[in-house]
């Protein structure tokens, strides 16, 4: 297993970050153990989770399996979702961070969350409000670093600069989605985050299963978000997203590699990424996502796999001034 800087934080993460969204979920509790353990034994020391997860039951089954090596991991949490119904129980403002902080410690038998993400983009409250209670639950110990997730470029950026003229503490690690038919992100956020020297855990690098090798033009599983969720429907529903996932899959078993092998490993290779977020329903569904650590990814097989899908155009629009994407050295 290889370690990473995370970002400018001196912290070392696995080069795979386990998700725990299906925990008490589409996992149940023997499920959610055996692959802590696969992935523990693998080396990997990296977990992401939220407080929206399952509710908080995520959390709780975390917390129950991490309990006597709580110090060598490196845990991640978000908060800005309402999981409990009260009509000020969401959002990115002070009050709500402070209550969410406390509920996530509690429900993962911690004294400190490693880094504490900002699930979305704050509408109600000013950003240096969400800052500063973000600094706030770090002056307390509760919070060792700050992240964003989902959020544009100018976001974050806007956030870096408030942080540093009112020398709060600063986002130190984003996690955007990524992926062959999600590249909106090589446009400015990693651009930005190297330019930052900023952590990033891309989710999504299946996109919701569907490069997994289940879906093509005309054939869709019997059970998968893509089909089974509205929010994965609506996200993956152009059809040129299906036929890019039948070229990759077709692609993939000509190199003699699973869909989800090659999927989690492209998008590990860009050289902004720390680290994927991976997770399962179980252990078998795991394997071919483990399985990417095993793949040399050259600069030419990246490519290749990008051709099968659509280059996002620069910021600027101006096709003539495309750079392309150097991979991981």
């Amino acid at each position: 297993m290889e370690y990473r800087p995370l970002g400018r934080t001196g912290v070392r993460v696995s080069q795979l970050c386990f998700g725990t969204m299906s925990f008490g979920a589409e996992a149940d509790e023997a499920a959610s153990k055996a692959m802590y353990r696969r992935v523990r034994d693998l080396g990997i020391n990296f977990f992401d989770c939220a407080d929206a997860y399952t509710k908080g039951r995520a959390e709780e089954i975390l917390g129950g399996l991490m309990k006597g090596e709580r110090d060598d991991l490196v845990i991640t949490s978000k908060c800005f979702n309402n999981i409990r119904g009260d009509v000020n129980a969401t959002g990115g403002n002070r009050r709500h961070v402070v209550k969410a902080v406390e509920d996530s410690l509690k429900r993962l038998g911690t004294d400190r969350i490693d880094v504490l993400f900002m699930h979305r983009w704050e509408k109600l409250a000013p950003l240096d409000e969400v800052l500063r209670g973000l600094e706030d639950v770090v002056r307390a110990g509760k919070v060792i670093y700050i992240g964003a997730s989902n959020y544009t470029a100018w976001q974050v950026a806007k956030g870096l600069g408030i942080s540093e003229r009112m020398g709060w503490t600063r986002f130190d690690v984003i996690q955007p989605m990524y992926n062959l038919v999600k590249r909106q992100a090589e446009v400015e956020i990693l651009p930005m985050a190297q330019a930052e020297n900023l952590g990033v855990i891309t989710y999504s690098p299946v996109g919701g299963g569907l490069l997994s090798g289940k879906y093509r033009p005309g054939v869709q599983p019997e059970v998968g978000r893509v089909k089974d969720k509205q929010e994965y429907a609506r996200r993956y529903a152009e059809d040129w997203m299906v036929e890019t996932a039948g070229r990759f899959t077709e692609f993939a078993e000509k190199q003699g590699l699973h869909p989800v092998t090659l999927a989690v490993a492209w998008a590990a290779a860009h050289p902004a990424v720390t680290a994927p977020i991976v997770g399962a329903r179980h252990t078998e569904q795991l394997e071919p996502s483990l399985k990417s650590l095993e793949v040399a990814m050259t600069q030419d097989l990246w490519d290749e796999i990008a051709a099968l899908s659509r280059t996002p155009a620069p910021a600027t629009d101006r096709l003539e001034e495309f750079e392309p994407v150097k991979v991981r050295g």
